[in-house]
């Protein structure tokens, strides 16, 4: 079925065994990657997760449904993750929502899709499953959300730093939410003791690394450069900015590379698939996203996100090592952009 707003947020905050799927779809990666989130809070920090991409669900369409309907050896919940995936993956969402059984919950991560796809089609048609699209927001709805996210915090925002927060998170969510997060961390703030947050404190909080600085550092990174990226890491680093920003804004880059290659897949030009994402990548990369789209593949895309998330979750995780998780974690995918390039 398609969902409003309401009824995905009921979806993954209190999931009930009523839908099978949830997808998420549409040109914000980020919202749809924070509802996914979500659920797996939701579910609980010892629920097992099932991660499977594109080419896994291609090979055995099957698998799908077998890994919805089996039960964890220890009793625990299962969360099932997809990443990336296109209509190349229509037969295994078909046989998961026409298979007899399905205890676990699955959760799709689709990007941009168009009104004729199959698999929105699927999902649109069926009672055991949710599609959502994620827009970027703008407008009144980006200070909605900010409100929103900082309440959940225990923020108390003026508008001046409600809009300065907007403005420096460019639409994006994933980079809002990490903003707003700093902010409590440093008032000591909660729901239960609320502060009030003025635009004056936020420059000195508020990332301030400019929109080329960071492209720099997600094209070295996808692009395979080792080099550059430890350059483009060690003058971040200067800028004090923090790790987990710069792991999402990679991982939004390869979320983009996992739907292009998807549609190269299914026969599609890079240019075609490309020609399809409109303001989600900026003029001055769409070169560096071409070359980037023909060197990575679905399974080493997929593993990449995989590989990036798992860093995020180690960073947060009470005595780790922090930033030098990150720096690592994009270090690692470098090589592995570097050796695609060479095969």
């Amino acid at each position: 079925m398609k969902a409003r707003r309401a009824d995905i947020l009921a979806a993954v905050s209190n999931p009930d065994g009523q839908y099978r799927l949830l997808l998420l779809h549409g040109p914000d990666e980020s919202g749809s990657r924070a509802l996914a989130e979500r659920l797996g809070e939701t579910m609980g920090g010892q629920a097992v997760r099932v991660d499977l991409g594109p080419q896994e669900l291609k090979a055995d369409p099957a698998r799908l449904a077998d890994e919805a309907a089996a039960t964890s050896m220890f009793g625990d919940k299962v969360l099932i993750r997809l990443s990336g995936i296109g209509d190349e993956s229509a037969p295994a969402i078909a046989a998961l929502l026409e298979a007899p059984t399905a205890g676990n919950p699955v959760v799709a991560i689709a990007g941009a899709l168009r009104k004729t796809s199959a698999l929105l089609k699927l999902a649109e048609a069926s009672p055991a499953a949710l599609a959502f699209a994620s827009y970027p927001p703008e407008g009144r709805d980006a200070l909605n959300l900010a409100t929103e996210l900082a309440r959940a915090r225990g923020l108390r925002p003026t508008r001046a730093a409600l809009d300065a927060l907007c403005a420096a998170a460019g639409g994006d969510r994933a980079l809002l939410d990490n903003e707003i997060e700093k902010i409590a961390l440093y008032l000591d703030a909660s729901p239960d003791q609320p502060m009030e947050v003025d635009a004056d404190i936020l420059p000195s909080l508020v990332s301030g690394l400019e929109e080329g600085d960071l492209g720099q550092l997600v094209n070295a990174v996808a692009g395979g450069m080792l080099a550059e990226t430890k350059a483009q890491l060690s003058r971040i680093e200067e800028s004090g900015i923090a790790g987990i920003p710069l792991l999402r804004a990679v991982s939004g880059r390869m979320a983009l590379l996992a739907q292009i290659r998807g549609e190269m897949d299914r026969g599609e030009s890079v240019e075609q698939a490309l020609s399809t994402k409109g303001r989600a990548v900026f003029w001055k990369d769409r070169a560096a996203v071409q070359t980037e789209a023909r060197a990575w593949n679905a399974e080493a895309i997929a593993g990449s996100l995989s590989h990036l998330l798992k860093a995020e979750r180690a960073i947060k995780e009470p005595g780790s090592a922090g930033e030098r998780l990150a720096t690592m974690a994009l270090i690692d995918v470098a090589r592995m952009g570097a050796r695609l390039k060479r095969n």
